[in-house]
C-alpha cells in the first residue's frame, strides 16, 4: 500500500500483477527479479526493487528520471 500511495502522490499510474492468484506470474516475477517478496516495482523495463529500494532511489535523485522516461 505504501508503494501505491507514494506513486499516486507522484501522479503515476500502474498495472498491478497479482502473483498470489497466478502461479505463472509469480514464477515470471521470481525469474525476472530473483526475489519472492512483494511488491517488486518496475518502471518501464527497469526493475527498481521493492518499496524500500524505490524510496532509496528517490532519495538519491534517481527515481524522477525513470518516471519521466529519461533513464
Amino acid at each position: 500500500m505504501a508503494a501505491k500511495n507514494f506513486l499516486q502522490s507522484k501522479g503515476q499510474t500502474w498495472t498491478e500483477v497479482r502473483i498470489d492468484t497466478d502461479p505463472a506470474e509469480r514464477q515470471k516475477m521470481v525469474s525476472m527479479t530473483g526475489r519472492t517478496s512483494v511488491p517488486q516495482i518496475f518502471i518501464n523495463d527497469t526493475h527498481v526493487g521493492g518499496y524500500d529500494d524505490m524510496i532509496a532511489l528517490h532519495r538519491k535523485g534517481g527515481l524522477e528520471p525513470l518516471l519521466e522516461g529519461r533513464a
